[in-house]
């Protein structure tokens, strides 16, 4: 069994306990064996204990974000020490980028990171497929370690000293607070207010609209004979066009409306239209207890995206690939 080893900021918890979540099959199976320092128990010395288990680890996760860069714990402890042990031979370092953040300056960001590209797991469009993601590099991990195995048994590990702990600290996340043994399992299902998900509807479509502006932009600087024009009708409402060579090749409406059967929703119509209640797609809000997303009705294009929970972004795209799709069919 593969001793998996969280390192990541106490900001990101909430992160760590879903890829916990999403690992659960590997664990039922046997094939691996969490550790976090959640799992510290009361009177158990917190240097040591985190050291011990750093070492005793055949795999280490850096869960990379903003606050686990600026966490002198993290960064300066744990993540310099796993990447002696991976260039050792003795463990396998896989970064999970959770967060947009500036890593690959960092020691560990010649590593090939997870999810694919790097690409930030709160930005993805599906947050269940990015952490399975992770769990699939973890598995391909599991399947490496006995050539590193046969490694580390003929390497002398150096010895094993706690942490020191500075004298000052601008961060609660300088030391680690030893806690109680607990479960990591402590998610209750929250509830969300009408106004809740009114806001997010609201967030969601400014978003679009910043998307949409932004990639109109950089599609004409990308590409010669080809112009963008993005127009705000109103706070409600915006189109899109894509000229080839002059000639409207793609037009498009994304707009809000609640009272025509897909309350609290964004819909997309293909072409500028001022109408209400004709679309050719829409988004609603939804929740699954834990936080909102968007769920697509999945009537034109791309049903897989049915049932999938889509993030802000998650939603842009999907409809940024119908507007360009005739377009990318066309050249």
């Amino acid at each position: 069994m593969a001793k998996v080893f969280f390192s990541y900021s106490h900001v990101d918890e909430e992160m760590r306990d879903l890829l916990e979540v999403q690992l659960s099959m590997l664990t039922r199976q046997g094939i691996i064996k969490t550790w976090h320092d959640r799992r510290i128990g009361a009177g158990q010395e917190i240097g040591s204990d985190i050291s011990r288990n750093l070492e005793d680890a055949d795999i280490i996760l850096l869960l990379v974000s903003p606050n686990f860069i600026a966490s002198d714990y993290c960064y300066d402890r744990e993540m310099k020490r796993a990447m002696e042990r991976h260039e050792a031979g003795e463990a396998i370092v896989i970064p999970v980028i959770l967060r947009a953040c500036d890593w690959h300056p960092a020691p560990f960001g010649k590593l090939n990171a997870t999810p694919r590209d790097g690409r930030p797991i709160n930005q993805a469009t599906d947050r269940d497929q990015a952490f399975l993601e992770v769990a699939k590099a973890i598995r391909g991990a599991v399947n490496r370690l006995p050539v590193r195995a046969q490694a580390a048994a003929t390497a002398s590990r150096p010895e094993i000293k706690p942490p020191i702990a500075p004298e000052t600290k601008s961060t609660t996340e300088t030391i680690r607070i030893a806690e109680p043994p607990r479960s990591s399992n402590l998610r209750i299902a929250k509830r969300f207010t009408e106004k809740d998900k009114d806001a997010f509807k609201l967030e969601t479509f400014e978003y679009m609209a910043k998307f949409f502006e932004n990639s109109l932009q950089e599609l004409s600087a990308r590409n010669s004979g080809i112009d963008g024009r993005f127009r705000r009708i109103d706070n409600n409402r915006f189109t899109a066009v894509i000229y080839m060579d002059g000639k409207a090749a793609a037009r498009c409406t994304v707009f809000m409306s609640g009272n025509h059967g897909f309350s609290n929703g964004i819909a997309y119509a293909t072409g500028e239209t001022m109408e209400a209640n004709s679309f050719n797609e829409s988004m609603s809000v939804d929740n699954d207890g834990q936080m909102l997303f968007l769920r697509a009705m999945g009537m034109l294009f791309q049903p897989s995206k049915k049932n999938q929970k889509l993030s802000q972004e998650g939603a842009a795209e999907l409809y940024w690939a119908m507007l360009i799709d005739p377009l990318q069919r066309q050249r």
